[in-house]
Protein backbone atom coordinates (compact mmCIF):
# COMPACT_ATOMS: atom_id res chain seq x y z
CA UNK A 1 0.00 0.00 0.00
CA UNK A 2 1.47 3.36 -1.00
CA UNK A 3 1.65 6.39 1.26
CA UNK A 4 -1.11 8.31 -0.51
CA UNK A 5 -3.52 5.38 -0.14
CA UNK A 6 -2.70 4.98 3.52
CA UNK A 7 -3.08 8.73 3.99
CA UNK A 8 -6.62 8.67 2.65
CA UNK A 9 -7.56 5.63 4.71
CA UNK A 10 -6.18 7.13 7.92
CA UNK A 11 -7.96 10.41 7.25
CA UNK A 12 -11.28 8.76 6.42
CA UNK A 13 -11.50 6.11 9.14
CA UNK A 14 -12.90 7.30 12.50
CA UNK A 15 -10.85 6.79 15.63
CA UNK A 16 -10.98 3.23 16.86
CA UNK A 17 -12.61 1.88 13.71
CA UNK A 18 -11.40 0.43 10.43
CA UNK A 19 -13.71 1.01 7.49
CA UNK A 20 -12.83 -0.40 4.03
CA UNK A 21 -13.39 2.81 2.08
CA UNK A 22 -12.43 3.18 -1.60
CA UNK A 23 -9.29 5.23 -2.19
CA UNK A 24 -8.48 7.52 -5.09
CA UNK A 25 -5.33 7.36 -7.20
CA UNK A 26 -1.97 8.12 -5.60
CA UNK A 27 -0.84 11.74 -5.92
CA UNK A 28 2.80 10.61 -5.88
CA UNK A 29 2.24 8.12 -8.70
CA UNK A 30 0.25 10.60 -10.77
CA UNK A 31 2.94 13.25 -10.43
CA UNK A 32 5.63 10.67 -11.14
CA UNK A 33 3.87 9.55 -14.33
CA UNK A 34 3.31 13.14 -15.39
CA UNK A 35 6.96 14.06 -14.74
CA UNK A 36 8.17 10.93 -16.53
CA UNK A 37 5.99 11.81 -19.52
CA UNK A 38 7.22 15.41 -19.56
CA UNK A 39 10.84 14.27 -19.30
CA UNK A 40 10.26 11.68 -22.01
CA UNK A 41 8.84 14.29 -24.35
CA UNK A 42 11.47 16.89 -23.44
CA UNK A 43 14.44 14.55 -23.66
CA UNK A 44 12.94 13.00 -26.78
CA UNK A 45 12.80 16.37 -28.50
CA UNK A 46 16.37 17.15 -27.43
CA UNK A 47 17.55 13.73 -28.56
CA UNK A 48 15.90 14.10 -31.95
CA UNK A 49 17.49 17.52 -32.32
CA UNK A 50 20.89 16.18 -31.32
CA UNK A 51 20.59 13.19 -33.63
CA UNK A 52 19.56 15.47 -36.49
CA UNK A 53 22.56 17.68 -35.80
CA UNK A 54 24.89 14.65 -35.85
CA UNK A 55 23.34 13.34 -39.07
CA UNK A 56 23.58 16.75 -40.75
CA UNK A 57 27.21 17.12 -39.67
CA UNK A 58 28.08 13.69 -41.01
CA UNK A 59 26.30 14.45 -44.27
CA UNK A 60 28.32 17.64 -44.67
CA UNK A 61 31.54 15.78 -43.83
CA UNK A 62 30.72 13.04 -46.35
CA UNK A 63 30.00 15.59 -49.07
CA UNK A 64 33.26 17.40 -48.27
CA UNK A 65 35.24 14.14 -48.31
CA UNK A 66 33.58 13.07 -51.54
CA UNK A 67 34.39 16.42 -53.14
CA UNK A 68 38.02 16.17 -52.00
CA UNK A 69 38.29 12.69 -53.51
CA UNK A 70 36.70 13.95 -56.73
CA UNK A 71 39.25 16.71 -57.05
CA UNK A 72 42.10 14.32 -56.27
CA UNK A 73 40.85 11.72 -58.75
CA UNK A 74 40.21 14.31 -61.46
CA UNK A 75 43.81 15.45 -61.19
CA UNK A 76 45.25 11.94 -60.92
CA UNK A 77 43.20 10.54 -63.82
CA UNK A 78 43.96 13.57 -65.98
CA UNK A 79 47.71 13.08 -65.45
CA UNK A 80 47.48 9.32 -65.99
CA UNK A 81 45.51 9.79 -69.23
CA UNK A 82 48.53 11.55 -70.77
CA UNK A 83 50.16 8.11 -71.07
CA UNK A 84 47.11 6.55 -72.68
CA UNK A 85 44.91 3.77 -71.45
CA UNK A 86 47.86 1.64 -70.33
CA UNK A 87 49.17 4.42 -68.14
CA UNK A 88 45.70 5.03 -66.72
CA UNK A 89 45.16 1.36 -65.89
CA UNK A 90 48.59 1.15 -64.32
CA UNK A 91 47.77 4.24 -62.25
CA UNK A 92 44.47 2.73 -61.05
CA UNK A 93 46.23 -0.37 -59.71
CA UNK A 94 48.46 1.90 -57.64
CA UNK A 95 45.57 4.08 -56.43
CA UNK A 96 45.45 2.53 -52.91
CA UNK A 97 44.49 5.64 -50.85
CA UNK A 98 41.25 5.88 -52.80
CA UNK A 99 40.64 2.13 -53.18
CA UNK A 100 40.66 1.52 -49.39
CA UNK A 101 37.24 3.12 -48.87
CA UNK A 102 35.95 3.69 -52.39
CA UNK A 103 35.03 1.87 -55.53
CA UNK A 104 35.82 3.26 -58.97
CA UNK A 105 34.37 2.59 -62.34
CA UNK A 106 35.63 4.31 -65.53
CA UNK A 107 34.06 4.56 -68.94
CA UNK A 108 35.55 5.70 -72.23
CA UNK A 109 33.92 8.51 -74.08
CA UNK A 110 32.01 6.02 -76.28
CA UNK A 111 30.43 4.39 -73.17
CA UNK A 112 32.56 1.24 -73.02
CA UNK A 113 33.90 0.19 -69.62
CA UNK A 114 37.55 1.05 -69.15
CA UNK A 115 38.10 0.04 -65.52
CA UNK A 116 36.10 -1.35 -62.62
CA UNK A 117 37.16 -2.30 -59.07
CA UNK A 118 36.55 -5.89 -58.27
CA UNK A 119 35.28 -5.33 -54.69
CA UNK A 120 32.17 -6.48 -52.81
CA UNK A 121 29.42 -3.87 -52.64
CA UNK A 122 29.34 -1.58 -49.62
CA UNK A 123 26.48 -1.89 -47.13
CA UNK A 124 26.11 1.89 -47.09
CA UNK A 125 27.67 4.26 -49.58
CA UNK A 126 27.43 7.60 -51.38
CA UNK A 127 27.90 7.94 -55.14
CA UNK A 128 29.28 10.69 -57.36
CA UNK A 129 29.71 10.71 -61.14
CA UNK A 130 31.81 13.23 -63.04
CA UNK A 131 33.75 13.61 -66.33
CA UNK A 132 37.49 14.09 -66.65
CA UNK A 133 38.69 15.70 -69.93
CA UNK A 134 41.20 13.35 -71.66
CA UNK A 135 42.09 14.27 -75.29
CA UNK A 136 44.33 11.19 -75.59
CA UNK A 137 41.44 8.86 -74.75
CA UNK A 138 38.69 7.59 -76.98
CA UNK A 139 35.87 10.13 -77.03
CA UNK A 140 38.07 12.83 -75.47
CA UNK A 141 36.96 12.18 -71.89
CA UNK A 142 36.73 9.61 -69.13
CA UNK A 143 33.47 9.09 -67.26
CA UNK A 144 34.13 8.34 -63.55
CA UNK A 145 31.70 6.76 -61.05
CA UNK A 146 32.96 7.18 -57.47
CA UNK A 147 31.30 5.19 -54.67
CA UNK A 148 32.43 5.99 -51.13
CA UNK A 149 31.87 3.61 -48.21
CA UNK A 150 29.81 5.28 -45.40
CA UNK A 151 29.25 2.17 -43.25
CA UNK A 152 31.37 3.61 -40.43
CA UNK A 153 29.35 6.82 -40.31
CA UNK A 154 26.11 4.84 -40.48
CA UNK A 155 27.24 2.70 -37.53
CA UNK A 156 28.10 5.84 -35.55
CA UNK A 157 24.65 7.30 -36.27
CA UNK A 158 22.95 4.07 -35.23
CA UNK A 159 24.95 3.91 -32.01
CA UNK A 160 24.16 7.56 -31.32
CA UNK A 161 20.44 6.92 -31.87
CA UNK A 162 20.49 3.94 -29.49
CA UNK A 163 22.45 5.93 -26.91
CA UNK A 164 20.07 8.88 -27.11
CA UNK A 165 17.03 6.59 -26.91
CA UNK A 166 18.37 4.76 -23.84
CA UNK A 167 19.37 8.06 -22.25
CA UNK A 168 15.91 9.49 -22.86
CA UNK A 169 14.11 6.48 -21.39
CA UNK A 170 16.53 6.28 -18.46
CA UNK A 171 16.19 10.00 -17.75
CA UNK A 172 12.39 9.80 -17.83
CA UNK A 173 12.31 6.79 -15.47
CA UNK A 174 14.83 8.32 -13.07
CA UNK A 175 12.97 11.63 -13.09
CA UNK A 176 9.67 9.86 -12.39
CA UNK A 177 11.14 7.87 -9.51
CA UNK A 178 12.85 10.96 -8.12
CA UNK A 179 9.69 13.06 -8.21
CA UNK A 180 7.70 10.21 -6.67
CA UNK A 181 10.20 9.96 -3.80
CA UNK A 182 10.21 13.74 -3.38
CA UNK A 183 6.40 13.98 -3.41
CA UNK A 184 6.08 11.19 -0.86
CA UNK A 185 8.63 12.93 1.30
CA UNK A 186 6.79 16.24 1.06
CA UNK A 187 3.44 14.53 1.76
CA UNK A 188 4.61 13.18 5.09
CA UNK A 189 3.15 16.20 6.94
CA UNK A 190 -0.22 15.25 5.46
CA UNK A 191 0.10 11.80 7.03
CA UNK A 192 0.69 13.48 10.37
CA UNK A 193 -2.31 15.75 9.81
CA UNK A 194 -4.45 12.74 8.90
CA UNK A 195 -3.44 11.00 12.14
CA UNK A 196 -4.22 14.16 14.11
CA UNK A 197 -7.63 14.47 12.45
CA UNK A 198 -8.30 10.80 13.20
CA UNK A 199 -7.87 11.64 16.89
CA UNK A 200 -10.58 14.31 16.82
CA UNK A 201 -13.89 13.16 18.26
CA UNK A 202 -16.91 14.73 20.00
CA UNK A 203 -15.07 14.12 23.26
CA UNK A 204 -11.89 15.79 21.97
CA UNK A 205 -13.10 18.79 20.00
CA UNK A 206 -10.33 20.87 21.57
CA UNK A 207 -7.73 19.08 19.44
CA UNK A 208 -6.10 21.27 16.78
CA UNK A 209 -3.84 20.43 13.85
CA UNK A 210 -0.13 21.20 14.12
CA UNK A 211 2.10 21.23 11.02
CA UNK A 212 5.46 19.53 11.38
CA UNK A 213 7.08 21.71 8.73
CA UNK A 214 5.61 25.08 7.94
CA UNK A 215 4.80 25.55 4.25
CA UNK A 216 3.04 28.13 2.12
CA UNK A 217 0.51 25.58 0.87
CA UNK A 218 -0.34 23.77 4.11
CA UNK A 219 -0.38 26.66 6.59
CA UNK A 220 -3.55 28.36 5.20
CA UNK A 221 -5.32 25.00 4.96
CA UNK A 222 -4.44 24.09 8.56
CA UNK A 223 -5.40 27.57 9.78
CA UNK A 224 -8.81 27.33 8.06
CA UNK A 225 -9.38 23.84 9.45
CA UNK A 226 -8.50 24.95 12.98
CA UNK A 227 -10.81 27.95 12.59
CA UNK A 228 -13.54 25.56 11.45
CA UNK A 229 -12.91 23.41 14.53
CA UNK A 230 -13.16 26.51 16.73
CA UNK A 231 -16.57 27.30 15.23
CA UNK A 232 -17.63 23.65 15.48
CA UNK A 233 -16.56 23.47 19.13
CA UNK A 234 -18.50 26.62 19.95
CA UNK A 235 -21.55 25.33 18.09
CA UNK A 236 -21.30 21.94 19.81
CA UNK A 237 -20.98 23.61 23.19
CA UNK A 238 -23.95 25.83 22.44
CA UNK A 239 -25.94 22.81 21.25
CA UNK A 240 -25.22 20.92 24.47
CA UNK A 241 -26.17 23.97 26.52
CA UNK A 242 -29.30 24.41 24.39
CA UNK A 243 -30.31 20.79 24.91
CA UNK A 244 -29.80 21.16 28.65
CA UNK A 245 -31.86 24.36 28.67
CA UNK A 246 -34.63 22.75 26.63
CA UNK A 247 -34.73 19.80 29.01
CA UNK A 248 -34.83 22.18 31.97
CA UNK A 249 -37.57 24.35 30.48
CA UNK A 250 -39.72 21.36 29.54
CA UNK A 251 -39.12 19.56 32.83
CA UNK A 252 -40.73 22.30 34.94
CA UNK A 253 -44.19 22.30 33.28
CA UNK A 254 -44.10 18.51 32.87
CA UNK A 255 -43.30 18.08 36.54
CA UNK A 256 -46.15 20.43 37.45
CA UNK A 257 -48.53 18.53 35.16
CA UNK A 258 -47.56 15.16 36.59
CA UNK A 259 -47.67 16.38 40.20
CA UNK A 260 -51.04 18.06 39.92
CA UNK A 261 -52.51 15.08 38.09
CA UNK A 262 -51.22 12.63 40.68
CA UNK A 263 -52.65 14.76 43.49
CA UNK A 264 -55.97 14.97 41.69
CA UNK A 265 -56.08 11.19 41.27
CA UNK A 266 -54.94 10.38 44.80
CA UNK A 267 -58.50 10.73 46.20
CA UNK A 268 -61.95 11.86 45.32
CA UNK A 269 -62.14 15.51 44.27
CA UNK A 270 -64.99 17.87 43.76
CA UNK A 271 -65.87 19.14 40.32
CA UNK A 272 -64.59 22.64 41.19
CA UNK A 273 -61.26 21.22 42.42
CA UNK A 274 -60.85 19.13 39.28
CA UNK A 275 -61.76 22.16 37.17
CA UNK A 276 -59.03 24.18 38.93
CA UNK A 277 -56.55 21.35 38.35
CA UNK A 278 -57.45 21.12 34.67
CA UNK A 279 -57.16 24.88 34.32
CA UNK A 280 -53.70 24.82 35.88
CA UNK A 281 -52.70 21.88 33.65
CA UNK A 282 -53.99 23.78 30.63
CA UNK A 283 -51.75 26.72 31.50
CA UNK A 284 -48.74 24.41 31.77
CA UNK A 285 -49.61 22.74 28.46
CA UNK A 286 -49.96 26.14 26.83
CA UNK A 287 -46.51 26.99 28.15
CA UNK A 288 -45.20 23.73 26.68
CA UNK A 289 -46.90 24.51 23.37
CA UNK A 290 -45.38 28.01 23.34
CA UNK A 291 -41.89 26.62 23.95
CA UNK A 292 -42.29 23.99 21.21
CA UNK A 293 -43.73 26.50 18.72
CA UNK A 294 -40.93 28.98 19.44
CA UNK A 295 -38.32 26.26 19.01
CA UNK A 296 -39.87 25.18 15.70
CA UNK A 297 -39.87 28.78 14.52
CA UNK A 298 -36.19 29.20 15.47
CA UNK A 299 -35.38 25.92 13.74
CA UNK A 300 -36.97 27.14 10.49
CA UNK A 301 -35.07 30.43 10.79
CA UNK A 302 -31.80 28.56 11.35
CA UNK A 303 -32.42 26.55 8.18
CA UNK A 304 -32.44 29.79 6.19
CA UNK A 305 -36.12 30.67 6.03
CA UNK A 306 -36.74 34.10 4.48
CA UNK A 307 -39.57 36.47 5.38
CA UNK A 308 -42.40 36.75 2.86
CA UNK A 309 -42.57 40.48 2.32
CA UNK A 310 -45.81 42.24 1.43
CA UNK A 311 -46.37 45.69 0.02
CA UNK A 312 -44.63 48.50 1.95
CA UNK A 313 -46.35 49.18 5.28
CA UNK A 314 -45.93 51.84 7.97
CA UNK A 315 -43.74 50.54 10.77
CA UNK A 316 -45.13 53.21 13.09
CA UNK A 317 -48.64 51.88 12.47
CA UNK A 318 -47.47 48.36 13.29
CA UNK A 319 -45.87 49.67 16.49
CA UNK A 320 -49.14 51.36 17.53
CA UNK A 321 -51.07 48.14 16.90
CA UNK A 322 -48.65 46.21 19.13
CA UNK A 323 -48.86 48.98 21.78
CA UNK A 324 -52.63 48.52 21.95
CA UNK A 325 -52.10 44.85 22.73
CA UNK A 326 -49.68 45.75 25.56
CA UNK A 327 -51.81 48.64 26.81
CA UNK A 328 -53.06 46.78 29.88
CA UNK A 329 -49.57 45.69 30.93
CA UNK A 330 -48.17 49.18 30.38
CA UNK A 331 -50.95 50.80 32.42
CA UNK A 332 -50.50 48.30 35.22
CA UNK A 333 -46.77 49.09 35.35
CA UNK A 334 -47.44 52.84 35.18
CA UNK A 335 -45.57 53.17 31.87
CA UNK A 336 -46.12 55.37 28.87
CA UNK A 337 -45.24 54.40 25.28
CA UNK A 338 -44.27 56.72 22.45
CA UNK A 339 -43.41 56.01 18.82
CA UNK A 340 -40.88 58.30 17.17
CA UNK A 341 -40.26 58.29 13.41
CA UNK A 342 -41.70 56.13 10.67
CA UNK A 343 -40.75 54.26 7.54
CA UNK A 344 -42.65 52.41 4.86
CA UNK A 345 -40.93 49.09 4.21
CA UNK A 346 -41.92 45.85 2.51
CA UNK A 347 -41.84 43.36 5.40
CA UNK A 348 -43.69 40.39 6.82
CA UNK A 349 -46.01 42.42 9.03
CA UNK A 350 -46.92 39.57 11.38
CA UNK A 351 -43.24 38.76 12.07
CA UNK A 352 -42.29 42.41 12.63
CA UNK A 353 -45.24 42.82 15.03
CA UNK A 354 -44.05 39.72 16.88
CA UNK A 355 -40.53 41.16 17.20
CA UNK A 356 -41.94 44.50 18.40
CA UNK A 357 -44.19 42.70 20.89
CA UNK A 358 -41.25 40.76 22.34
CA UNK A 359 -39.17 43.93 22.68
CA UNK A 360 -42.03 45.93 24.24
CA UNK A 361 -42.80 43.11 26.66
CA UNK A 362 -39.15 42.87 27.62
CA UNK A 363 -38.90 46.66 28.11
CA UNK A 364 -42.09 46.86 30.17
CA UNK A 365 -40.85 44.20 32.59
CA UNK A 366 -37.63 46.05 33.45
CA UNK A 367 -38.60 49.73 33.01
CA UNK A 368 -38.81 52.05 36.00
CA UNK A 369 -42.33 52.81 37.22
CA UNK A 370 -43.66 55.98 35.65
CA UNK A 371 -41.06 56.08 32.86
CA UNK A 372 -41.61 56.02 29.10
CA UNK A 373 -40.93 53.15 26.73
CA UNK A 374 -39.93 54.69 23.42
CA UNK A 375 -39.98 53.02 20.00
CA UNK A 376 -37.72 54.80 17.51
CA UNK A 377 -37.88 54.09 13.77
CA UNK A 378 -35.13 55.61 11.65
CA UNK A 379 -33.01 54.85 8.56
CA UNK A 380 -30.23 52.34 9.11
CA UNK A 381 -26.65 53.50 9.53
CA UNK A 382 -25.07 50.74 7.42
CA UNK A 383 -23.97 50.99 3.79
CA UNK A 384 -26.77 48.65 2.64
CA UNK A 385 -29.60 50.96 3.68
CA UNK A 386 -32.65 49.51 5.41
CA UNK A 387 -34.43 50.62 8.59
CA UNK A 388 -33.49 50.52 12.25
CA UNK A 389 -36.07 49.90 15.00
CA UNK A 390 -35.06 50.64 18.61
CA UNK A 391 -37.06 50.02 21.81
CA UNK A 392 -35.69 52.06 24.72
CA UNK A 393 -36.53 51.88 28.40
CA UNK A 394 -35.17 53.40 31.60
CA UNK A 395 -34.22 50.97 34.33
CA UNK A 396 -31.38 48.84 35.72
CA UNK A 397 -28.57 48.55 33.19
CA UNK A 398 -27.47 45.19 31.84
CA UNK A 399 -24.00 44.10 32.87
CA UNK A 400 -21.51 44.44 29.98
CA UNK A 401 -20.52 40.76 30.14
CA UNK A 402 -24.13 39.77 29.47
CA UNK A 403 -24.66 41.94 26.40
CA UNK A 404 -23.06 39.54 23.82
CA UNK A 405 -25.35 36.71 25.01
CA UNK A 406 -28.60 38.62 25.29
CA UNK A 407 -30.00 37.10 22.07
CA UNK A 408 -28.95 33.53 22.95
CA UNK A 409 -31.70 31.01 23.50
CA UNK A 410 -32.86 30.53 27.11
CA UNK A 411 -30.39 33.16 28.28
CA UNK A 412 -31.27 35.25 31.31
CA UNK A 413 -28.87 37.94 32.42
CA UNK A 414 -29.31 37.41 36.16
CA UNK A 415 -31.86 36.51 38.77
CA UNK A 416 -32.57 40.14 39.63
CA UNK A 417 -33.86 40.75 36.11
CA UNK A 418 -36.05 37.64 36.07
CA UNK A 419 -39.64 37.97 37.17
CA UNK A 420 -40.46 34.72 38.93
CA UNK A 421 -44.15 35.51 38.97
CA UNK A 422 -44.32 35.65 35.18
CA UNK A 423 -43.94 32.93 32.57
CA UNK A 424 -41.04 33.70 30.26
CA UNK A 425 -38.87 30.91 28.89
CA UNK A 426 -35.99 32.97 27.48
CA UNK A 427 -36.69 32.71 23.74
CA UNK A 428 -38.20 36.15 23.12
CA UNK A 429 -35.01 37.99 22.12
CA UNK A 430 -33.73 34.93 20.22
CA UNK A 431 -36.92 35.14 18.15
CA UNK A 432 -36.28 38.85 17.56
CA UNK A 433 -32.81 37.98 16.22
CA UNK A 434 -34.30 35.28 13.97
CA UNK A 435 -36.92 37.68 12.56
CA UNK A 436 -34.18 40.24 11.87
CA UNK A 437 -32.12 37.62 9.99
CA UNK A 438 -35.18 36.60 7.98
CA UNK A 439 -35.39 40.24 6.85
CA UNK A 440 -31.66 40.42 5.99
CA UNK A 441 -31.04 42.44 9.16
CA UNK A 442 -29.34 42.14 12.51
CA UNK A 443 -29.83 42.92 16.20
CA UNK A 444 -28.03 45.21 18.63
CA UNK A 445 -28.17 46.23 22.28
CA UNK A 446 -26.81 49.19 24.26
CA UNK A 447 -27.18 49.56 28.02
CA UNK A 448 -25.57 52.22 30.19
CA UNK A 449 -26.53 55.03 32.59
CA UNK A 450 -29.85 53.26 33.35
CA UNK A 451 -30.89 53.46 29.69
CA UNK A 452 -31.25 50.22 27.73
CA UNK A 453 -31.76 50.20 23.96
CA UNK A 454 -32.55 46.92 22.22
CA UNK A 455 -33.41 46.86 18.55
CA UNK A 456 -33.06 45.29 15.15
CA UNK A 457 -32.51 46.31 11.56
CA UNK A 458 -34.54 45.42 8.48
CA UNK A 459 -32.54 45.08 5.29
CA UNK A 460 -33.85 46.20 1.89
CA UNK A 461 -35.81 43.71 -0.16
CA UNK A 462 -33.67 41.90 -2.74
CA UNK A 463 -34.81 40.76 -6.13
Amino acid sequence: MNRSTSLQQVAAVPAGRCLPLPCGPSIARRLARAMALFMLVGLGVLSVAKYSAIAMRMDVDQQTTLEDKRQYLSHAIGVACENGEAGLLQRMTLFDPVRSSTRLKLWRGDGSVLFSDDMPPFAHSRNLEFDVPAPQMTGGKVRVALEMDTSHDHRIQREAAITLLVTTLFGAVVSGLAIQWLVRRELRPLLSLARQMNGISPQRLDQRLVVERSSEELDPWVAQFNALMDRLQRAYTQLEAFNADVAHELRTPLTALIGQTEVALSRERSADTLRDTLTSNLEEMQRLSAIVNDMLFLSRADRGAVARRSEPVSLAELAHQVAEFHEGVLDEAGLRLSVVGDAHVAVDASLVKRALSNLMGNASRFADHGSTVQVTIEPGTGAGGGVQVVVENQGPAIEPQHLPHLFDRFFRADASRFCASEIHHGLGLAIVAAIARMHAGDTFVRSQNRVTQIGFTLGPQTA
